[in-house]
């Protein structure tokens, strides 16, 4: 049983910083890529970031340079560090097992002045 679990979200201003982190349980895969993505109201669950086991990471256009994908292994978490947050980075941020398909609850960010 594998168990991810969101945290760090909250409301922020325009502008404003949060730092997400899933922290992984039960059976764990230590080098298995992990991603973050999120879903805004009424839309489809977006794609917006990978890091693989080694720590390479990759990044949708709408979010590179602002958001940073990170892991610490001896911790089980992936972080998601994200800067210069906007109104229309308002969602449900989720993180996901990208190679066994495990989703965490889900996280709500809003970005609202």
């Amino acid at each position: 049983q594998v168990q991810l679990v969101e945290s760090g979200g909250g409301l922020v201003q325009p502008g404003g910083s949060l730092r997400l982190s899933c922290t992984a349980s039960g059976t764990i895969f230590r080098f298995d890529a992990m991603g973050w993505y999120r879903q805004a109201p009424g839309k489809q669950r977006d794609w917006v970031a990978t890091i693989t086991g080694g720590g390479g990471a990759n990044y949708a256009d709408s979010v590179k340079g602002r958001f940073t994908i990170s892991r610490d292994h001896a911790k089980n978490t992936v972080y998601l560090q994200m800067n210069s947050l906007q109104p229309e980075d308002t969602a449900v941020y989720y993180c996901r097992n990208q190679v066994r398909d495990y989703w965490g609850q889900g996280t709500q960010v809003t970005v609202s002045s």
